[in-house]
């Protein structure tokens, strides 16, 4: 499985600055073949980790399961 690194302030303001999700940018490195994206901060430490599966549809399926999550929790936080 490839791993890729990513400084995630960087990579959120990219997205903020480009008006994009980050499902968008994920969709478009799906290849067929999982992925490790490792997120960083910016001294190097790791803040969490996400599998980019193989496929799109396993993608929609885990961008379902992470807007519900989210949304539980931003709802305990209210």
């Amino acid at each position: 499985m490839k791993k890729i690194e990513i400084k995630a302030e960087q990579f959120f303001e990219l997205l903020r600055l480009k008006d994009t999700s980050m499902w968008a940018i994920f969709s478009q490195m799906i290849d067929g073949e999982e992925k490790e994206m490792i997120f960083l901060d910016n001294e190097d430490k790791v803040l969490f980790n996400y599998i980019l599966p193989g496929d799109k549809e396993k993608l929609e399926e885990d961008r379902i399961q992470f807007s519900k999550e989210f949304a539980e929790k931003q709802a305990h936080l209210n």
